[in-house]
């Protein structure tokens, strides 16, 4: 193992680094007015850097088809990952189905029954030639040989049947409890794993908070004086069950190996594994946006991973669809927006593939991977150490109503990035609130005690937020705990109702009484506070008794209670209007939110001309004292019913912009071409026009 540089595992170490673990340069977020500030501390220990174009190798392979890995050829496998600039590509230990990909002496009966070669170590051999970093897949909770040998590992449902894939249905879909022996056998796995290939890292998929009802799981929730009988009790144990098993398999490996990294997939990066973020090297989001996950759950998924300290990598697929989708591709400019926004968004990149059973790899497949890797690794000199720049923190709706993409978590991403705004998602435990301008809590937020002084504080500090319908609310929701200058009287008797805004919010905005669909609260401002809209009643709500029309019934023009609060630096909402955008994205919802965001955000960090279509991010490089400004332009159309698709790249033209730039500025570049930007400079703002976005560009702003 080399000390400084970078090892054969793709590591970036320092001659300094301590024995006693690995710790990761952080990606938090960049707050200071001053572009040459330092990067926000790393935890102690040995740093190293993730690869930037990886592959994610699916080889999950049943026990019916022969000849299985008999058409790899070791030099075709790495030449062609070489020639799409693939620098890190992640092969199996075991798969879904159970079985095991190189030569075990321990487990002979797990080795797939038509595997004829030592096919992981091979692999490993001719990647390692080639300077290509090979972490190592293994399934952790589905394992279909585990679930048929040793049904008494698997997890119980609360009306005691077995969980998951029915006998009789085709899948693997069977979780294993990890409150079982089960531990035990994937710990004997991987020893024997470390001892037979060089493990640059490990993937373990499938581990997330298990909900068990197995004669362990009561036995212990008993023990504890628990009532499994209920879903959010056995939920809360299997968290525990969950993060234990995390901390204690780290523990083991560590002992097995002091470097590699160690990632644990739950398809979902959020508040939850902040609270086991020590077991991990890592984040990997896994984030295919036509299989199941969408275009907005990367971006809010990522918000919220990049504050946690380790680096971040984006996992999306080469497939039409999802994991399996064999002889598909995925439309070029989708692939480009997917990579693209993992840069811009502070990720590297990974990209999803399966491994035909036969061991041939795929040259097409290869071919479009290439296409855009090549254009990241021209890219990966602007994104290399780069850590966003942000005005806003979103308190993320998941750590209150869970779900991994709850509706006002995508609302609020999509109203902030329509309106070109910086944020993060954060959560409770976030510690330096006053390191972001503005703080947003849309719909859903309740404030207990210890919140509500971090809260306070921050307003007295000269902070400012923005806060929609039960948000604000302590946790019984009886009564507000924040200074919104409202008092609660209950939920508002009319909806729809119609918001009338007032001069202060109508910025953009028609002379007109909207309807917004979703129920607000009826609150009653308090002496002081300003109202910038009222709500608007209807003349009934429609019912079997009275109705009017198709839809709901027109305003009667008869003020009922307030729709919008200022109170100083704080402005309310009564609707969820957060929510509503997510349903049906009603334009003046998202600009009453965004004339909010106005008010209190002045000289936001950057402001364009273009088409709300537009994804814009402003990244700092402190050592090389620039700003790069991403700017991405690729629509996402349902032309299915079963998700979106991008297919064309609509450039734009003559695209104005403006940035905070708090020191004197030397150049504006877009880069990688080298194109100068003529820019002006006044009142610690630049001025630019981008003659041409064509799907995705970067612009370095140096400072002197």
């Amino acid at each position: 193992m080399r000390h400084g540089g970078v090892d054969r595992r793709g590591f970036l170490r320092t001659a300094a680094a301590g024995a006693a673990g690995v710790t990761l340069c952080g990606a938090r977020p960049a707050y200071a007015a001053g572009i040459g500030a330092p990067p926000a501390p790393a935890p102690a220990g040995a740093a190293f850097e993730l690869r930037f174009r990886q592959v994610h190798l699916d080889y999950h392979t049943s026990p019916h088809i022969p000849d299985v890995a008999a058409a790899f050829d070791p030099e075709e496998f790495v030449s062609t990952l070489v020639r799409a600039r693939v620098d890190s590509v992640t092969c199996f230990a075991r798969c879904h189905h159970g079985y095991i990909y190189y030569d075990t002496k321990r487990f002979p009966e797990r080795r797939h029954p038509h595997l004829e070669r030592n096919l992981l170590a091979e692999q490993i051999e001719a990647c390692h030639r080639r300077d290509i970093r090979v972490p190592i897949y293994v399934t952790v909770q589905w394992d279909q040989y585990t679930a048929d040998a040793e049904p008494g590992w698997r997890m119980v449902t609360e009306t005691g049947a077995l969980q998951g894939t029915p006998p009789f249905e085709p899948g693997f879909y069977r979780r294993l409890c990890l409150n079982s022996p089960y531990p035990d056998f994937l710990k004997a796995h991987l020893e024997e794993l470390f001892a037979v290939v060089p493990v640059d890292g490990l993937f373990l998929d499938i581990v997330a908070g298990q909900d068990c009802s197995c004669p362990r799981c009561r036995a212990e929730m008993d023990r504890r004086g628990m009532d499994a009988s209920v879903a959010r009790v056995r939920q809360e144990f299997g968290r525990e069950v969950t993060h234990a098993f995390q901390r204690d398999l780290t523990a083991f490996i560590r002992r097995l190996d002091r470097d590699c990294s160690i990632f644990y997939n739950g398809g979902h990066v959020g508040p939850e594994q902040r609270h086991v973020a020590a077991a991990y090297t890592h984040w990997e989001l896994e984030s295919l946006p036509s299989g199941g996950w969408g275009y907005l759950h990367f971006p809010v998924s990522q918000r919220y991973a990049r504050t946690l300290g380790l680096e971040c990598l984006g996992m999306t697929g080469k497939f039409h669809t999802s994991w399996g989708d064999f002889h598909s591709l995925k439309n070029l400019a989708a692939l480009q927006f997917e990579c693209f926004q993992m840069l811009a968004l502070g990720a590297k990149c990974s990209v999803g593939d399966q491994l035909h059973p036969s061991g041939r790899i795929d040259g097409p497949t290869y071919d479009l991977i290439g296409a855009v890797y090549a254009e990241v690794e021209r890219k990966e000199p602007w994104c290399r150490g780069a850590r966003p720049v942000v005005d806003v923190g979103v308190f993320s709706p998941e750590e209150f109503t869970g779900g991994r993409t709850p509706p006002p978590a995508l609302g609020a991403t999509r109203i902030l990035q329509e309106g070109a705004h910086q944020f993060d998602f954060i959560d409770t435990a976030t510690e330096e609130l006053d390191r972001y301008r503005l703080l947003v809590l849309p719909d859903d937020i309740a404030v207990g005690a210890e919140l509500g002084r971090k809260l306070q504080a921050y307003l007295q500090g000269g902070g400012a937020l923005v806060a929609s319908h039960r948000s604000g609310l302590e946790p019984e929701g009886k009564a507000f705990a924040l200074p919104l200058g409202v008092r609660l009287v209950g939920e508002a008797p009319f909806s729809p109702d119609f918001v009338r805004p007032r001069a202060a919010l109508a910025k953009g905005l028609p002379a007109a009484e909207l309807v917004v669909y979703r129920r607000a609260l009826e609150v009653e401002p308090l002496p002081g506070a300003e109202v910038l809209a009222d709500a608007v009643v209807p003349y009934f709500n429609r019912t079997y008794r009275h109705y009017s029309s198709h839809r709901h019934t027109p305003s009667s023009g008869r003020t009922g209670y307030a729709a919008a609060v200022r109170q100083g630096r704080a402005v309310y909402f009564a609707h969820p209007l957060f929510t509503q955008y997510a349903a049906n994205a009603p334009r003046w919802c998202k600009q009453l939110v965004l004339n909010a965001v106005d008010l209190l955000l002045s000289a936001p960090m950057l402001r364009h001309r273009g088409p709300s279509t537009v994804l814009a991010a402003v990244n700092q490089q402190a050592a090389e004292r620039r700003l790069v400004v991403h700017l991405l332009h690729y629509v996402p159309e349902r032309r299915g019913q079963d998700f979106d698709v991008i297919e064309d790249v609509i450039p734009l033209f003559d695209l104005d912009l403006d940035l905070r730039a708090p020191e004197r500025v030397t150049e504006v570049t877009a880069v990688p071409q080298g194109r100068r930007l003529a820019f002006q400079q006044r009142a610690g703002r630049i001025w630019f026009r981008l003659p041409r976005l064509d799907g995705h560009q970067m612009i370095a702003v140096r400072f002197a």
